[in-house]
C-alpha cells in the first residue's frame, strides 16, 4: 500500500503545519556571490571544519600497533585525502547538489523529490526518508558534545596550564554547551553575522599550520597516491575497518553541503569548498602527517602539537578552535530545528511549538522541545563518555547511514527524473553506494564502544514517525468512511433551511469534498448556519515553497458556501489569516475579526481492531495529547475559534 505523506489530517481537522526553517535567509539576488560564499563557510562547513581536531588522532590511535609507523601515517593521510575527494567533492559537490527540490536539499527535500520522480508515495521511499531524518537527529545530539569537548581538551597541553586543569575540561565544555542551548530562545541573528568571518579565519589558520609543518617531512606528499591508503587497508584486514571508521570522522558534516543548499545556492557552496575549505583541510591533514613522521610522539594529539607552544600563539588558536566548535554546534542545533519544522509540515511528527525569534529575518526559529531534549542528550553524553576519544566511538554510524540513504534516494531521482540509463547508474552510483556501505560497516564495528547510541536513538524516532503517520492515515480513512459529501449537505440544507446567523463561518477540513466534522456538529447541536460559509483546506506540497499565484484556489459550491484551498510548501509558515486577506482580491470578502473559525477535535480511544498493535495505539494517543495547539500554527485569533469534537477509535 502506498503511504501518503503530505496533506494528512491531525487530531484536529487541519493538517499540522509549523513555522519557517532556521539558519540563514534564503539565497536571493540582492546578496553578492562573495557574501553568500562567506555565509556558507560559516554555516555549511563548521562541522567538517572541526574534524582536524580529532580525525587524525583517532585514526592513528587505531593504527598504533599495525605495520611500520611511516606506512601507517602515509596510509591514514591518503585515506583522509581521498575520502574528502570522493565523498565530498565528487558525491556531494558534483552529483548530489544537482538533485535539488526547487533549490532545497537534505533528507526531507530528497525524499519528496524521489516521490515526485516516481509519481507516487511508496513505502520504501517513505521508510528511507524517515530513517534518514531520524539518523540526522542521532548525529545532531553527538556533534555539539564531540566538537566542543575536542576543542576544550586543548587546555590539557596549553602553556602555563599543562595538565593542571585536566579535571576542569569536562565542566568547562558542559558550561559552554549549556550557555549555547540557553541562548537559542533569544535567536542567533547577531551571532550569525560573525559565523562566516570567524570560520574563514579558522580555515586559514588550519591551512597555515599545515603548510608550516609540511616541511617537517616533505615525503608526506606521497599520500596523494591512493595506493598507500588501499595497501594499508588490505594489509591490516579487520583493523583496517576500524581505522576507516575513524578516517570517516574527517567528513562528518558533509551532509550540510546538501542540506543547506537552499540557504546559499549551489555555486557559492561549491566555490567555498573548492577555493577555501578543501585546500585548507588538505594542507592541515598533510601537515599533521608530516609532524607525526618527524615526531612520532605527536600522534596522541597531532593538531594541538602543530600549534607553537608560545602563549601568544597557542591561546589564540585554542580560542579560535573553541569558537569554531561552538559555531559548528550552532549549525547542527538550528539544523535540527529546521528538520523538525519540515517533518511536522509533512505530517511525519505531531505538532510541536515553534517560535519565531526574528520578525525581519526569515529562517530564525526556536523549537523549545527539541532544544531541551538535545541539551539533555548532550549533557548525558558528556557524563557517560567523559572524553572526545570516548565520544569518537559513538560518532559516525548515524552520518554514514544518512549518506547511504541519500545515495539510494538520488539513484531513484537519476533513474526516473533525469532518465539515466541503468548503465550510467551502475557506473556512477554503485561505486558511491559501495563506498558509503563500507564506511557504514566500519562504523558498525564500533557498536559495542558507543555507536549503538545514535542507532538506538534513531530507531526510536523511526518508531515515533511511523506510528504518527500510520495513525494519521487510519484517522483519515475513518473520517472518509464516516463523512458526507459537501454537495449532499448543501442539498439537505436547501430542502430544510436551518436558522441563520450573521457573519462568516470558516470550517477547517483535510478533504474539501467532504463536510467538515465541525460543520455537521454545529448543525446537529446548535441547529444554526452562518450567512456565509467557507470550507477551508490547507495543503502541504512536496515542494519547499509555493508561488503566490498558486497559493489560493477558490471554488463556489453553493449560494452560501465557498471552497478555499491554501497551498504551502514544506518549508513555509502557513499564516492563514494573512493569506485569507489576499482572498478579498479574488472576490471572497469578509472581516477576519467577525469570522468564526470552527475546528473539529477528535478524542482518540485505543482499538485493537484498528490495524495497529495496542502499544502503538497508546503511543499515538500520547503523541496526540502532547501535540501543540494548531491555532498557534495557523496564527488564528484565539478569541475567534470554536472547537467541536467527536470520539474516534484507532
Amino acid at each position: 500500500m502506498d503511504v501518503q505523506v503530505p496533506n494528512q489530517p491531525s487530531p484536529l481537522e487541519p493538517d499540522p503545519l509549523p513555522a519557517k526553517p532556521p539558519r540563514v535567509r534564503r539565497a536571493g539576488h540582492k546578496r553578492g556571490f562573495a557574501t553568500l560564499s562567506l555565509g556558507a563557510v560559516g554555516v555549511v562547513f563548521g562541522d567538517i571544519g572541526t574534524s582536524p581536531l580529532y580525525a587524525m588522532r583517532e585514526a592513528l590511535a587505531h593504527s598504533r600497533a599495525v605495520g611500520p609507523p611511516e606506512l601507517a601515517v602515509l596510509g591514514v593521510v591518503s585515506l583522509v585525502l581521498w575520502t574528502l575527494t570522493l565523498i565530498v567533492s565528487v558525491k556531494y559537490v558534483l552529483f548530489l547538489m544537482r538533485a535539488d527540490n526547487k533549490g532545497e536539499g537534505g533528507p526531507v527535500a530528497l525524499m519528496a523529490l524521489a516521490q515526485r520522480a516516481l509519481g507516487r508515495s511508496t513505502k520504501p521511499i517513505f521508510f528511507l526518508g524517515i530513517v534518514g531524518i531520524a539518523l540526522f537527529y542521532g548525529d545532531g545530539v553527538i556533534t555539539p558534545a564531540f566538537s566542543v569537548l575536542s576543542a576544550v581538551e586543548g587546555l590539557k597541553t596549553a602553556p602555563l596550564l599543562a595538565h593542571r586543569v585536566d579535571h576542569f575540561v569536562l565542566p568547562i565544555a558542559a558550561g559552554i554547551l549549556i550557555w549555547l542551548f540557553l541562548v537559542q530562545a533569544r535567536g542567533t541573528k547577531r551571532m550569525a553575522s560573525w559565523f562566516g568571518p570567524v570560520t574563514t579565519a579558522w580555515f586559514l589558520t588550519l591551512g597555515a599550520l599545515g603548510l608550516f609543518h609540511i616541511r617537517d617531512d616533505l615525503s608526506i606528499l606521497r599520500a596523494f597516491w591512493p595506493g598507500y591508503g588501499i595497501g594499508f587497508l588490505i594489509e591490516n584486514g579487520v583493523v583496517g575497518f576500524l581505522i576507516l571508521g575513524s578516517v570517516f570522522l574527517a567528513v562528518t558534516g558533509a551532509e550540510a553541503l546538501y542540506a543547506d543548499m537552499g540557504h546559499f545556492g549551489k555555486w557559492p557552496i561549491r566555490a567555498a569548498w573548492l577555493v577555501l575549505v578543501f585546500p585548507c583541510l588538505a594542507l592541515n591533514y598533510l601537515g599533521q602527517g608530516a609532524l607525526v613522521l618527524h615526531h612520532p610522539a605527536a600522534r596522541h594529539s597531532p593538531f594541538f602539537e602543530m600549534v607553537p607552544h608560545s602563549p601568544f600563539a597557542y591561546w589564540p588558536v585554542l580560542a579560535l578552535a573553541t569558537t569554531a566548535a561552538v559555531i559548528a554546534s550552532q549549525a547542527v542545533i538550528t539544523g535540527a530545528f529546521s528538520m523538525t519544522q519540515q517533518a511536522v509540515q509533512l505530517g511525519l511528527l505531531p505538532r510541536i511549538a515553534i517560535n519565531r525569534t526574528s520578525e525581519t529575518q526569515t529562517g530564525q526559529i526556536f523549537v523549545p522541545t527539541v532544544n531541551g531534549l538535545m541539551m539533555g542528550g548532550v549533557l548525558i553524553l558528556l557524563v557517560v563518555f567523559q572524553s572526545s576519544h570516548g565520544l569518537a566511538a559513538a560518532y559516525g554510524a548515524a552520518v554514514t547511514g544518512t549518506m547511504l540513504i541519500s545515495t539510494l534516494l538520488a539513484a531513484v531521482v537519476a533513474r526516473h527524473m533525469w532518465k539515466w540509463k541503468v548503465g550510467q547508474i551502475a557506473l556512477f552510483l554503485i561505486p558511491l553506494s559501495f563506498i558509503d556501505a563500507v564506511f557504514l560497516v566500519s562504523n558498525l564495528f564500533k557498536l559495542a564502544q558507543g555507536a549503538w547510541l545514535p542507532v538506538v536513538f534513531g530507531a526510536g524516532l523511526v518508531i515515533i514517525m511511523w506510528t504518527w503517520s500510520r495513525g494519521v492515515r487510519i484517522l483519515s480513512e475513518k473520517t472518509l468512511a464516516e463523512s458526507i459529501p459537501v454537495a449532499d449537505v448543501i442539498d439537505m440544507l436547501t430542502a430544510r433551511p436551518p436558522q441563520r446567523a450573521p457573519g462568516t463561518a470558516l470550517f477547517f477540513t483535510s478533504n474539501a469534498d467532504l463536510a467538515p466534522v465541525a460543520l455537521m456538529h454545529n448543525l446537529k447541536h446548535n441547529k444554526v448556519l452562518h450567512q456565509n460559509n467557507v470550507i477551508l483546506t490547507v495543503n502541504t506540497t512536496e515542494t519547499p515553497r509555493v508561488s503566490e499565484e498558486n497559493r489560493i484556489r477558490i471554488e463556489p459550491i453553493g449560494r452560501d458556501f465557498k471552497k478555499v484551498i491554501l497551498s504551502y510548501g514544506f518549508m513555509e509558515n502557513p499564516n492563514v489569516p494573512k493569506t485569507l486577506t489576499q482572498c478579498r482580491r479574488m472576490g471572497l470578502k469578509f472581516d477576519i475579526m467577525s469570522t468564526t473559525f470552527f475546528l473539529g477535535r477528535r478524542s482518540i480511544v485505543p482499538d485493537i481492531r484498528s490495524g495497529m498493535p495496542l502499544w502503538q495505539d497508546r503511543l499515538f494517543i500520547f503523541l496526540i495529547r502532547n501535540a501543540a495547539n494548531p491555532t498557534d500554527f495557523f496564527h488564528i485569533p484565539p478569541g475567534r475559534v470554536v472547537e467541536l469534537g467527536t470520539q474516534v477509535s484507532v
